[in-house]
């Protein structure tokens, strides 16, 4: 799991994590996101520790993260940083937020991937966006930073609530408790995250101001079928074999697999930065693996959880919202599925970012940011147009 590498992280001046380390969380990466990326690589407990019947998690729905004192201390002085509201659910729970910069009339709410990795990884949008000269006109921006139920700065319920209705219900939650509404709620979704965008605009556009929903497809089968038709094929077709190869042996963690999904897959796909940054491999390091695998489900080119079937394409008509749709070229996601998104809903725009992957808010972050900036500017001085 994760967990066992929280020692071994080092700030991004060093190497970002030692040799032993490195695959392992490289291994893990797609598990962050969503769809039917190369998912079985990331189940990494040895036999001696599989989940047994008694605790199995995908009969019970217990998904509870088991944090140490190291992990308690972590969580705890991540809450007692500036900015930070932990927001009481109605069922009890409560979950992170943290605000950065201020502004009336554009408040940013960040939904993650996962489910269950953390903000951190998307970060870079409160490093960007408060101060970001496109905003210069229309009086900056205000960005809420926040950990979805069963995340590793949020509570841990030990309760079957693992719905995506339910966190279309949390999310709407967050928004009325930090005081968002349609004068200046913008809801920006990564992957998974963007999964919540979209059912939320569906569910309660009323309180939008805009949509920005990026690198996720509108249906996971779709994203599935790309993977297998389209990212494997680029590999050499002799790569490709021996892949198959230890697949068919079930042989995930065998050095030599990991080592050539990473360099062929990850770092072509997933983040193109040579150092990736400290905010993306703590996230990663701190990913609820369990809640992860209940909703993802772990296999190679099939989604195997509770999201296997989700497709909302048909509906994507029904986003009467300004919508800003973002995807990159070397996405796991279809670039040009994303495109074709943004003409689905009532007032759609595409941003591509040509030289970015799944995390282009990083790896294509200059290009990324102007779109999305250009995108609220022009909500707010009245020009938008798809």
């Amino acid at each position: 799991m994760f967990g066992m590498l929280h020692g071994e992280l080092t700030p991004s001046g060093g190497p970002m994590f030692n040799a032993a380390s490195h695959l392992g969380v490289m291994n893990r990466i797609l598990c962050l996101m969503t769809g039917a990326m190369l998912l079985a690589a990331c189940t990494t407990e040895s036999p001696e520790k599989a989940v047994t019947p008694v605790d199995d998690y995908h009969v019970t729905g217990n998904c509870a993260m088991t944090l140490s004192e190291e992990d308690l201390a972590l969580r705890a002085a991540k809450h007692a940083e500036p900015g930070v509201t932990m927001v009481e659910l109605s069922n009890g729970y409560s979950v992170f937020t943290q605000q950065f910069g201020e502004s009336e009339d554009v408040k940013v709410l960040v939904l993650h991937g996962g489910p269950a990795c953390t903000h951190e990884y998307m970060l870079n949008v409160a490093h960007q966006m408060p101060g970001h000269e496109g905003l210069a006109d229309v009086g900056d921006a205000e960005v809420h930073m926040y950990d979805q139920l069963g995340s590793f700065y949020s509570d841990q319920p030990s309760e079957d609530l693992w719905n995506i209705e339910r966190w279309v219900e949390e999310v709407d939650e967050v928004r009325r408790t930090l005081g968002m509404d349609s004068t200046n709620f913008y809801l920006l979704g990564n992957s998974w995250g963007g999964i919540l965008a979209m059912e939320y605009a569906l569910a309660h556009q009323n309180h939008l101001k805009g949509l920005i929903v990026c690198n996720m497809q509108s249906s996971v089968p779709d994203y599935a079928a790309y993977n297998v038709s389209t990212l494997r094929p680029q590999m050499r077709p002799s790569l490709v074999d021996s892949l198959e190869a230890f697949e068919a042996a079930e042989d995930y963690q065998n050095p030599t697999y990991l080592e050539l999904i990473d360099k062929e897959f990850y770092r072509k796909h997933v983040c193109r930065l040579e150092t990736w940054p400290e905010e993306v491999v703590g996230s990663f390091a701190r990913l609820n693996y369990k809640l992860y695998d209940l909703m993802q489900g772990p296999s190679e080119f099939k989604v195997g959880g509770r999201i296997i079937d989700w497709d909302i394409t048909p509906r994507l008509g029904e986003i009467a919202v300004p919508t800003l749709m973002v995807g990159a070229t070397h996405d796991t996601m279809d670039p040009a599925a994303m495109a074709r998104q943004a003409t689905l809903v009532q007032q759609g725009r595409a941003h591509i970012c040509e030289n970015g992957s799944h995390l282009a808010l990083w790896d294509d972050a200059e290009v990324f940011f102007e779109g999305v900036t250009r995108f609220v500017r022009d909500i707010e001085q009245g020009q938008f147009a798809p």
